[in-house]
């Protein structure tokens, strides 16, 4: 073996791919054959189960597909080719290839033939080691893709037994779309939706938290599902679901056992919270984080005011509402919302009483950076995230159990998550947690030798 080199482990799938394609090629490997045979028309080709370009598709990933495997076993097995057994035989060779099998992929059903590694070595314990193809793992039948769509399909509202008729036009084959398939997932999320519900919350700082209840039928009860929701914003600026658990009509209890699992949990007390005033959350957070302080949704805040009024004023109230919780800073909004209370106390001091009564909480938000108030002044992050929950509940006329609306729920939440989007000014969330004062929406730094204040430029 002395004097022989042999190439370094590839890692990267995508370079195991390009150093596949590159060996086709070297070696002359005959690639796809775009021109059929005249004696087969366009006509005959597309009867025949496809058309031209999709064959070409699947035949050029089914090449590149071998290709890679057969250039990541060929690096695994030079990478140990120094270790030998007692008669000076290598540990690690080829041994002839697995059983053939189709995987499902976004370019369509693909034929493959992964070859297999035989290796000899032990681990400290005794244990064989297995060769494991960073590409194709042993029991994958669809890519991570496919698998993404299937439960983002039926969650938003496609029939589980719809899935073979759909799917199988654009990927040539039924596989792994059975009925059943869903069904087990439905179950694998049940599992996920608690294990999520249980995981600790020490590493992670919330300091914002959005908060409301969401409801839901369900099919088969008379009562309906209600969600208590929790979405947070951490020390970094993202943003990221806390909590979501199945309550009863928002009580107070059901709110205080689940911020007590959070703290029992880890989690620390939110610097600020948002939500509806209706919410039994207010009295739940002030038992079990007391400090936290509340800033009143205007969104759910505007539409009672409104409920309150006759048609004819409510375009006038919406107006000289939008002056107050748009105002440029405190006191400001403070003078907008005397205005509202003069124009119409007298006649409907009902819909006034809902702003002057609350107005301390309506404007919490204006005692913290001023790029994080469009953040701050409504449960919108909860409310758009849940038009899609929404969507697939009218299609299917809700799920068939508590468990699986919960279910249901996290898993459109955990794709959503994905696209959500850090809050303005990042940074500045880790400065509100270590208390620093912000004034009209800007960053107090220190008191100056003349009694005043700094802000920073």
């Amino acid at each position: 073996m002395k004097g022989r080199t042999f190439p370094r482990m590839i890692r990267s799938p995508q370079k195991l791919i390009r150093t596949g394609v590159g060996a086709l090629v070297r070696e002359g490997t005959p690639m796809l054959k775009v021109v059929h045979e005249e004696s087969k028309s366009g006509q005959e080709a597309t009867n025949s189960g496809g058309s031209l370009l999709d064959e070409i598709v699947r035949d050029g990933a089914r090449q590149m597909l071998a290709a890679a495997l057969q250039a990541e076993v060929a690096a695994y097995v030079a990478a140990h080719a120094d270790q030998l057994d007692a008669d000076g035989h290598r540990l690690v060779v080829r041994n002839g290839h697995h059983e053939p099998r189709e995987v499902t992929t976004a370019a369509g059903a693909v034929p493959v033939r992964a070859p297999r590694v035989n290796d000899k070595r032990t681990d400290e314990t005794g244990q064989r080691l297995r060769f494991s193809s960073a590409i194709l793992p042993a029991w994958s039948r669809k890519s991570p893709r496919v698998a993404e769509v299937l439960p983002l399909l039926y969650l938003h509202g496609l029939s589980s037994s719809d899935f073979g008729p759909a799917l199988t036009q654009f990927l040539g084959s039924d596989a792994g779309l059975s009925a059943s398939t869903i069904t087990r997932l439905t179950t694998q999320w049940q599992e996920e939706a608690r294990a999520f519900g249980t995981r600790s919350l020490a590493g992670t700082d919330y300091v914002y938290v959005w908060v409301d209840g969401i409801h839901l039928k369900v099919r088969l009860e008379q009562d309906k599902v209600c969600l208590l929701v929790m979405i947070g914003v951490r020390a970094d600026g993202t943003k990221e679901l806390i909590a979501l658990a199945d309550g009863h009509r928002e009580s107070t209890e059901s709110w205080a056992d689940l911020l007590r699992s959070g703290k029992r949990r880890g989690m620390r007390a939110p610097v600020l919270a948002v939500g509806d005033g209706a919410l039994g959350f207010w009295s739940a957070v002030r038992e079990v984080f007391p400090d936290t302080v509340e800033q009143r949704c205007w969104f759910h805040k505007i539409a009672n005011v409104l409920n309150c009024l006759p048609k004819s004023a409510q375009p006038g109230a919406k107006a000289a509402l939008a002056e107050i919780w748009n105002a440029e800073d405190r006191e400001h909004a403070e003078q907008a919302a005397r205005r509202f209370a003069a124009d119409y106390g007298t006649k409907w001091p009902k819909a006034a009483a809902k702003i002057t009564d609350d107005l301390d909480v309506l404007l919490a938000f204006y005692d913290y950076p001023a790029e994080h108030w469009i953040h701050l002044r409504t449960t919108n992050p909860i409310e758009s995230t849940f038009a899609t929950v929404r969507l697939r509940q009218r299609v299917t006329k809700g799920p068939g159990s508590r468990a699986a609306g919960v279910a249901m729920a996290f898993k459109l939440i955990e794709s959503a998550q994905q696209r959500w989007r850090a809050v303005n000014a990042p940074h500045l969330v880790a400065l509100v947690r270590a208390g620093a004062r912000f004034d009209k929406g800007v960053l107090v730094e220190r008191p100056d030798e003349s009694g005043g204040d700094q802000q920073a430029a």
